[in-house]
């Protein structure tokens, strides 16, 4: 009887040796699941996993952070831009590092993207206890700050014993690789067993495919579908992230050329189509476009492909208003599919849309319909015209005029991304996608801080690709520590930095619900202890640079166009700021979104908002 072959590691080496073992396989396309760590040490991970990762250093790439929730946001940003294929682990030390991670997690598993946290734990053993930064329960021993991350994790272990692993890592890759069920995965490693040597059998570290599967729909709720969509008069397809997870972009176009449905996007689903497809009619729901909306409001039949419904997309449950609309909804998950209880098919969104468009030969909507959205879509397009366009090139540009002349610079390969702010319902509503992936925007999480760190993930996955990173002010306070990764790494992100002075989409919604832009400006306090004094001396562009970064200051229409030129074209991190004119040119939102007001107040502006409040809610559907 032969003994098995077994290598002796520590645990943490066992670990990267693994993972540099796993690939993900799709149409096949086969592509490296975990493409590097991301990392910052401390006594809880430098000696096990940090000792690790410099010994195998040529199997496992690795890259220095500087903020635990950045590494998970640039990790994030690089799975999103490879469809979930490809993901990256970042590792923490024990205590404050490890509950950093916590609103990435978060924002990951929001977002369905698969990313692996490996944090320090305290020691398995108890043998120093209690250690430096450990948590003590008084009636749970085995609680450490790292179980804060199980219910924004969507697989959690915590490796007491080196053999432990050998399970447990099987089924992080399962979940990892699941596109029904992907989102973080977190293995907390005490530092004891990160270090503790095991005899481990050769077949662990064997190269391993995870083949990321396409479910076809099922042939009875298939055929369902399509006599539903066979006796709607005007169907309104809703195209979420799961389209470009899927890659199904060329199907989703196939099935709407075939049958004239209109389609309208989420925040994740901006370029489904592209920007000048007849079809393709821009954002829905409240920062949606005015064209999206209003046949939203007429539309019989709503096909969500890919979508998990937020309250942005149905403007709190008020947009869908015909009286008897129903849903149809494509998803490869059975928990988005059965929203709004709606029709199912739950399968792969290309399976899915490539069986529909086959099974709808010679169906085509009304010819009317096409000529109704049609027009609609050319009135928008002469919308964005007019915000985009600066009649006066030596102006102080305002934040659509920013994003005019970002849309005259940038190629059809360029990405965007964005987070939170006022920019998100600016963008969803005027920017023209050229390609599947340009348009970037986290908006399940609408994480501030998000966009510079994400930025590295994409370049890194995308080397090449100039990516920018679009951020106001607020914003750029949250989270500005990844410059220097980006200075250090050689990644020639763009920064755009526009300076507002304060909270600005914060602070419209403040004024809309009565709170009178209370503690949402960047300025000096005044004697009745409000903002309303002037601007901060802050210069945050000097701040871009002190971190390094190549800085270009523009103060005009023209400056700015001659400075997102330049800054497309570098070939090290480069930051264009401007400040904007103070009086917005945003368009006001097409549809409502539910902020409750205060049922009683003695200030007047919180009544008028109550009473404005109580007009909008009254318009809620319960979809049943």
């Amino acid at each position: 009887m032969s003994v098995a072959a077994t290598r002796r590691l520590t645990t943490a080496q066992a670990l990267v040796r693994f993972l540099a073992a796993q690939y993900t396989e799709r149409d096949g396309a086969r592509h490296r699941l975990i493409a590097g760590t991301w990392g910052i040490f401390g006594h809880g991970n430098v000696a096990g996993l940090g000792q690790a990762l410099v010994e195998y250093r040529e199997a496992m790439p690795y890259h220095q952070g500087r903020n635990e929730q950045a590494m998970v946001h640039a990790a994030v940003g690089h799975a999103r831009q490879l469809n979930r294929l490809s993901a990256q682990a970042v590792t923490t030390s024990i205590g404050p590092g490890a509950t950093n991670l916590v609103t990435g997690a978060a924002l990951a598993t929001v977002n369905r993207l698969p990313v692996l946290l490996l944090p320090g734990d305290y020691f398995a053993s108890h043998a120093a206890d209690p250690l430096l930064q450990q948590l003590e329960h008084p009636v749970e021993a085995d609680v450490s700050v790292n179980d804060a991350l199980r219910p924004v994790s969507r697989y959690f272990d915590r490796i007491t014993r080196p053999e432990a692993l050998l399970a447990s890592a099987l089924k992080a890759m399962r979940v990892l690789t699941d596109p029904a069920e992907t989102g973080a995965v977190t293995l907390a490693l005490p530092q004891d067993v990160q270090a503790e040597a095991y005899d481990w059998p050769e077949e662990f570290f064997a190269d391993r495919i995870w083949r990321v599967r396409r479910p076809a729909p099922d042939p009875a709720e298939l055929a369902e579908a399509v006599q539903v969509i066979r006796s709607a008069a005007r169907p309104l397809i809703v195209a979420g992230g799961g389209v470009h997870h899927s890659e199904a972009e060329g199907a989703l176009r196939t099935l709407v050329d075939a049958t004239g449905i209109p389609v309208a996007s989420t925040q994740a689903g901006k370029g489904a189509l592209r920007h000048d497809h007849p079809a393709d009619l821009g954002g829905i729901g409240h920062t949606g476009t005015a064209v999206s909306d209003e046949l939203a409001r007429t539309a019989d039949l709503v096909i969500g492909v890919g979508t998990r419904y937020s309250d942005f997309t149905t403007a709190s449950g008020t947009l869908f208003q015909h009286p008897g609309v129903r849903f149809l909804n494509l998803n490869i998950t059975a928990f988005d599919a059965h929203k709004l209880a709606a029709g199912t098919l739950v399968c792969d969104a290309r399976a899915g849309l490539t069986a529909l468009a086959e099974a709808l030969p010679g169906h085509r909507v009304d010819a009317a319909y096409e000529t109704e959205y049609r027009a609609g879509k050319a009135r928008w397009e002469e919308t964005v015209e007019a915000v985009f366009r600066a009649d006066d090139d030596g102006a102080v540009p305002t934040q659509t005029q920013v994003l005019g002349a970002l849309d005259a610079v940038v190629g059809d390969e360029d990405v965007v991304i964005n987070a939170a702010g006022s920019l998100p319902g600016d963008l969803h509503k005027l920017w023209r996608a050229r390609s599947p992936r340009q348009y970037h925007l986290e908006y399940g999480y609408s994480c501030m801080g998000y966009e510079i760190p994400a930025a590295l993930g994409v370049q890194q996955a995308a080397p090449g690709t100039p990516v920018w990173a679009l951020v106001g002010d607020g914003t750029y306070l949250m989270n500005p520590t990844e410059i220097v990764t980006a200075v250090q790494e050689n990644l020639p992100v763009k920064l755009v930095l526009v300076q507002n002075h304060g909270y600005a989409s914060i602070g419209g919604l403040s004024e809309s619900v009565g709170a009178e832009r209370f503690g949402t400006d960047y300025r000096h306090r005044v004697a009745d202890g409000s903002f309303t004094g002037a601007p901060l001396p802050v210069d945050l562009a000097a701040n871009a640079a002190s971190l390094g970064m190549d800085v270009l200051r523009a103060k005009t229409v023209r400056e700015l166009r001659e400075a997102l030129t330049t800054a497309r074209a570098a070939t090290r991190p480069t930051c264009v700021y401007v400040e904007t004119a103070p009086a917005r040119t945003a368009l006001p939102a097409e549809a409502w979104w539910d902020v409750p007001v205060a049922e009683v107040s003695g200030r007047e502006a919180a009544t008028g908002a109550r009473k404005s409040y109580e007009r909008a809610v009254a318009d809620r559907r319960h979809h049943l």
